[in-house]
Order: C-alpha cells, then sequence, then structure tokens
C-alpha cells in the first residue's frame, strides 16, 4: 500500500499540549515552550497592509498564496484579519504540528469550519473535540485496510470509464474529467453505484457550487451572506439540494438494511464498544457522508488534475512514471495488488501533495486560555495553518518550488514528519489518508498506462486558491500510448 513519506501518526496528548518535536535531534525527550514571561496576545506581529474593514482580504484574494508565503518572515506566529476578524497565523512547522496534536485546546473551528459548518454540519471531519472520538471510532471502520482492494476495483473501473471515453488527439478539459472521474469514484465506493444518474449529475453540480462559493463566504459578515444575491442564492440552493440528496439515500439504506460492501453501509452498520448508545445517528450519518462527498470530489481531482499537469511539464519525470507502468502493467489498468511496485507513481502524486496540497489553509479556535511560541493565546483566538506555506519553506525543502518527486526516495534526506501535512496530524488527522492515496496513485498509473497528455499553448492552466487549491482552464491533448505485453506474472490481491 503506497503512502506519503513520512507518515505521521495519531498521538497520545499530554493534557498541557506539550510533546516533544518529532524528527528533531531531542525527539524522544519532551520539548517546551520557554518558560519565562510570557509575551502579549498584541505583541503578535501583524501583517502589512490591511485596510479599513476588510484587512488583509484584497491578498488573501488577489494571491493568497504569495501572501501567505511571505508571512515566515514576519515571525512564527503572524496576525492577519479576515474581514472584521483576526486571526493568528502559525508559520513555524513545529508549533503547527504542536497545535495539531493538542485538539482539544486548538478545536474545529474559526472562520474557515464556521463556515463550513453551515453545509457538512457536525460530522467526524467538522465535529468539535468532546464528540470526536466518538465519531471517529464509528467511522474507522469504513476505512479499514481490509476494505481497500474492494475500494481498488471500484476506482480502477471508474478511471477506465473515463480514459475508454478518450480518443486520439481529443482536448480535454482536466480539471472537469478529473471532477467526472473522482465523483464515479466516491458514489461508487460511498454508495455502491446505487445512485441514480440525474442524482449523480445534480450531486457533482451542487458539490462544485458550494465549494467554490465557501471561500469568498468566508469573509463575508452577517447580515451580508443572508442578502438574496444570485451567490447567495445559488450556495443556498444547491446546499439544500445536496443535503436532500444523501438524506434520501441514507432513508432508504437504513431501511433495507442491507450491505453493500460500500461506506456507507460501514457507517450505518457501526456499533461503538466503548459505550451503550446505538451507532450514529440519522444526522451524524448525513453530515459525515456529505463531508466525504465534498472532500472525496473536489480534493481528489484537484491532486490529479495537478499530477497530469506537472508531468507535462516535467518530460524527464513523466518518462520516469512511464517506463514503470510500463514495466509493472504493461498497458493493463491498475490494481491494489500492484501498488507495492508503483512506487515512482506514488511519489509523483506525494510531492504532488507536497507542491500544490489541495487543502492549503485552515483554521482552528483556542478553546482555552494557553501559549503558543512564547505567546500568550486566549480562549476565544482564531488561529490558521497552512500545509502550503510548511511545504514551501525552504528551511524543510531544499529547493521548494521545484517539482522532484525524487526528493521523497533514498539517499535523500528526508524531511521531518511535521514537516509534511496534506493529511494534517494527530487525532484530526484525515480519515481517509490511506483511502486517498491509494485512489490517487491507481488512477495516476491507469491514466499513464495508455495515454500522454499535452499542454495546448493557450489553456496551460492556473491555480486558484478557493476552499481548495485548483487548476482551472487546463486543456490537455490526449495522445495514445503504446505500451509492451502485460507481466505475465503479476501479483493478485492476496499478495499484497
Amino acid at each position: 500500500m503506497p503512502q506519503p513519506q513520512p507518515q505521521p501518526q495519531p498521538d497520545a496528548v499530554p493534557t498541557d499540549g506539550r510533546r516533544p518535536c518529532p524528527g528533531s535531534p531531542d525527539e524522544g525527550t519532551r520539548r517546551e515552550e520557554p518558560q519565562g514571561v510570557l509575551k502579549d496576545f498584541s505583541s503578535i506581529p501583524t501583517a502589512p497592509r490591511a485596510l479599513p474593514l476588510i484587512g488583509h482580504v484584497v491578498p488573501l484574494l488577489r494571491d493568497p498564496l504569495a501572501f501567505l508565503n511571505s508571512l515566515p518572515a514576519l515571525g512564527e506566529l503572524v496576525r492577519i484579519r479576515l474581514g472584521p476578524f483576526a486571526v493568528v497565523v502559525i508559520c513555524d512547522p513545529e508549533l503547527t504540528r504542536r497545535a495539531l496534536l493538542d485538539d482539544r485546546v486548538f478545536d474545529k473551528g474559526g472562520p474557515l469550519y464556521d463556515r463550513l459548518r453551515e453545509v457538512i454540519g457536525d460530522g467526524v471531519v467538522s465535529c468539535r473535540h468532546q464528540a470526536h472520538r466518538r465519531l471517529r471510532r464509528l467511522s474507522q471502520p469504513a476505512f479499514h485496510q481490509a476494505r481497500l482492494p474492494d475500494y481498488a476495483r471500484a476506482m480502477t473501473s471508474c478511471v477506465q470509464e473515463t480514459t475508454d471515453s478518450w480518443s486520439p488527439g481529443q482536448v480535454l478539459d482536466v480539471p472537469a474529467e478529473m471532477m467526472t472521474t473522482s465523483s464515479r469514484i466516491i458514489t461508487a465506493t460511498l454508495f455502491a453505484d446505487t445512485l441514480p444518474a440525474t442524482a449523480h449529475g445534480r450531486l457533482v453540480d451542487d458539490v462544485t457550487t458550494v465549494v467554490k462559493s465557501l471561500y469568498q463566504r468566508m469573509f463575508l459578515i452577517p447580515p451580508l451572506d443572508r442578502l438574496p444575491t444570485p451567490g447567495n442564492r445559488a450556495h443556498l440552493a444547491a446546499r439544500a439540494r445536496l443535503h436532500d440528496t444523501v438524506g434520501r439515500i441514507i432513508a432508504q439504506r437504513r431501511a433495507d438494511g442491507a450491505d453493500y460492501g460500500d461506506l456507507l453501509s460501514a457507517l450505518v452498520a457501526a456499533h461503538d464498544p466503548e459505550d451503550d448508545r446505538p451507532g450514529m445517528t440519522g444526522a451524524e450519518i448525513s453530515d459525515t457522508v456529505v463531508s466525504f462527498v465534498l472532500a472525496g470530489i473536489e480534493s481528489t481531482a484537484a491532486t490529479l488534475s495537478s499530477a497530469l499537469d506537472l508531468l507535462a511539464r516535467h518530460p524527464e519525470v513523466e518518462r520516469g512514471v512511464h517506463a514503470e507502468v510500463d514495466t509493472v502493467l504493461g498497458g493493463a489498468p491498475a490494481t491494489h495488488a500492484d501498488l507495492p511496485r508503483l512506487r515512482r507513481t506514488e511519489r509523483v502524486i506525494t510531492e504532488t501533495l507536497r507542491l500544490r496540497p489541495p487543502g492549503w489553509f485552515f483554521t482552528r479556535a483556542v478553546t482555552a486560555d494557553t501559549h503558543l511560541g512564547g505567546y500568550a493565546l486566549p480562549a476565544g483566538t482564531s488561529v490558521a495553518y497552512s500545509p502550503y506555506l510548511i511545504h514551501h519553506r525552504p528551511d524543510l525543502y531544499p529547493d521548494p518550488e521545484a517539482f522532484a518527486p525524487d526528493r521523497w526516495a533514498a539517499p535523500h534526506p528526508q524531511p521531518p514528519r511535521h514537516a509534511f501535512l496534506p493529511f494534517a496530524a494527530g487525532a484530526r488527522k484525515c480519515i481517509g489518508d490511506s483511502f486517498s492515496m491509494t485512489e490517487a496513485t491507481l488512477a495516476l498509473a491507469t491514466i499513464a498506462a495508455r495515454w500522454r497528455l499535452e499542454h495546448m499553448p493557450t489553456h496551460r492552466g492556473r491555480l486558484a486558491a478557493a476552499v481548495t487549491l485548483e487548476l482551472r482552464d487546463l486543456h490537455m491533448k490526449a495522445h495514445p500510448r503504446t505500451a509492451p505485453p502485460a507481466p505475465t506474472e503479476r501479483p493478485t490481491a492476496g499478495h499484497v
């Protein structure tokens, strides 16, 4: 099973929030912040060029990635303003990981999660600390390693369905094609293909509408977010339809009681051995499913679009991937059993997640008076962290703007595990990290086995930062590849 390296694991966190810094020379000993006089919250440096009323909204909308990368020069913690909201951005990787590991004090919240909860409710992804442990236990069986081979068969089939529709010389809208592919995969693995075609199309449209409007809504204050503008109306209507679609599917599934071998069946059947209550309520299942739908469609599509774009921009890396898939697959679709031999393809996905992490900016809410980096943080403070910012620090990644998948292979020195955060860390680490890596690796290998994609001169794509970091206006021409015969001895799933 391919996994990005290094692989952070959920850790038990002392109640005081202090822990050793993994990957550092003093790992294995408790590393505490200085115990001198804490600096006051007001002394945290503030990013320049804030405007009255709107704060740093202009750079965050115009060029948020460059704005984020400018912050570490100001300090380990930097204050910015999202409209009326003051947010402390954590620019240091060790402090970022410390906050992620102490999910009791640095809880899911802040401007982003306040908006996300309007869409995904209080499922396992967005719920607060006190509800998370139970929902995590109930959701975890759906992502058990034993289920991945079955999910992988559905993933490969969906990728084949997409690539079988391509023709030689066809100009592809790559982000749209990858959205189609990832939506097929999430409906196949979540709903076992029980979603009618019309409902599937509506689901994808509603997810796209909701996700594209969430980032802008983060800057709106009441009552601006409730005015009957075209954008607000479209967002609210799509949100309502999304929950209606998911709610009807869940109601049908709970009524028939059948096990379809999909993620939804596992959620419906989940039972918590640590308490006497039954499994998830209907509302908890619905919120969790909507979370998986949004994350599963948008994030995977963004990752695959970027991977295909980056391969075409780096022919030597592309040739290496083609050589690997030709040797391992011989033109056949990738299977779960092939994953241990698709290391180069896996490294391409890992490097894509470093260079262009789909989840690039997250917020948290401080629930009790605490301190971080020598500063006092009062309860109620909103903090933010950015995988993109951490992944682009030159002190952690040599030549951080370069696409270099082999930086993840020996003998290259590996960055400390707290420096790679596409799936977060600690108890709130993404529950579907293995699922996502399996999906992206299988999809990229299956595409590369049959097709080479070439940029169109006038539509080379532009990177846009919304709720996810995604490519837009990327059109590529599809060229069929001729691969050698399939290997005579390919492992079966039982050999993994």
